[in-house]
């Protein structure tokens, strides 16, 4: 991947095998198209920077194992071959996961061993992670060590660390960082506190990270994830602000699967096509999680020219839905 990069997550290309059960543990029959099998945080953090970036400026790494399925690679090739680094890991498997759903209920494992990716592979604009605040440590520092290289980096707490136990090692970790973007209920879970989510839970919860210092000299963002809430968005130079989820109503909502990565892909985009206004950012981020939503895995693209402004998602254009969303404005917090 070259330095012209503009986006490149460190997460992981995940293949997910489901399991559909109801309430009394018994197989409901369900079935999914092969191609609902794509997961993985890096690879809905990539898409949703690629709603606003050409295939050439995002990327990630793709551990292609031997069992690599035909259909999953010429999907994930529709959206540019170019934002897929496939790393070749034969005889091995590719990473697998099993999503279990009981009614409504979903659980999570992992089914291979978990395959870590380091920076040092590119030197792109803005950096996304999602891993333990220890991990994103190690991260920071491998980052610090490549010369002419400072990019914004938007840190995404993994949902079974955020616990409190891991607080300090993430106050260690805050100065480092542009960009702390947990959901509302990591936040409160990071902070101990035993708050419902609510919006005054979630200001509280960004104030304290803010306190803590995020980003050099406390220059850095917090932006927590809220779901139907939406998103708020701090800074210590600017007061927070609440963005509206782009769909308020749940007949569009059909599995909210990968949309937290996904906002995140679009908010780093946005940063840099706004110059770091996370607050105008946050936009193209939550238009990224309105195409995630709409349907199980990944949103398709029809790609009439090489000038992303002319490409559709879902039959619609992004670019129409951030205008639309900029039109609704940034309400205070």
């Amino acid at each position: 991947m070259s330095r012209s990069r503009k986006f490149v997550s460190l997460g992981m290309f995940i293949i997910d095998e489901f399991a559909f059960l109801d309430y009394a543990g018994n197989p409901t029959g369900r079935a999914l198209d092969p191609q609902e099998g794509i997961g993985g945080g890096g690879t809905y953090a990539n898409i949703g920077a690629r709603l606003w970036l050409p295939p050439s400026e995002t990327g990630m790494i793709v551990d292609k194992g031997i069992d690599f399925p035909p259909e999953i690679d010429a999907a994930l090739k529709a959206y540019g071959e170019d934002m897929w680094l496939f790393r070749d890991q034969s005889p091995a498997g590719t990473t697998r996961a099993l999503n279990r759903y009981k009614g409504d209920h979903r659980g999570f494992q992992y089914l291979t061993p978990r395959l870590r990716i380091t920076p040092s592979l590119s030197r792109p604009a803005t950096l996304h992670f999602i891993c333990s605040p220890t991990r994103a440590a190690v991260i920071v520092s491998q980052v610090a060590q490549v010369e002419d290289w400072s990019p914004i980096s938007v840190y995404e707490p993994i949902p079974d660390r955020c616990i409190p136990e891991e607080l300090p090692a993430l106050r260690d970790v805050l100065p480092l960082i542009s960009v702390l973007s947990p959901n509302a209920e990591e936040a409160l879970a990071l902070l101990a506190d035993p708050s419902p989510v609510s919006k005054s839970s979630i200001e509280r919860a960004c104030k304290s990270f803010l306190d803590f210092g995020v980003g050099p000299g406390g220059t850095g963002s917090v932006v927590i994830r809220s779901g139907s809430l939406g998103v708020y968005v701090a800074s210590r130079s600017q007061s927070g602000a609440w963005i509206d989820a782009y769909w308020r109503t749940e007949g569009r909502v059909v599995d909210v699967t990968g949309a937290g990565n996904s906002f995140l892909g679009g908010l780093a985009a946005g940063l840099v096509l706004t110059n770091g206004d996370v607050f105008e950012a946050a936009l193209y981020g939550t238009v990224s999680a309105s195409y995630t939503v709409e349907q199980l895995g990944l949103p398709k693209i029809t790609r009439t020219s090489e000038d992303v402004r002319n490409e559709e998602w879902n039959g619609d254009s992004p670019w129409g839905r951030l205008h639309e969303l900029k039109a609704r404005g940034i309400r205070a917090g």
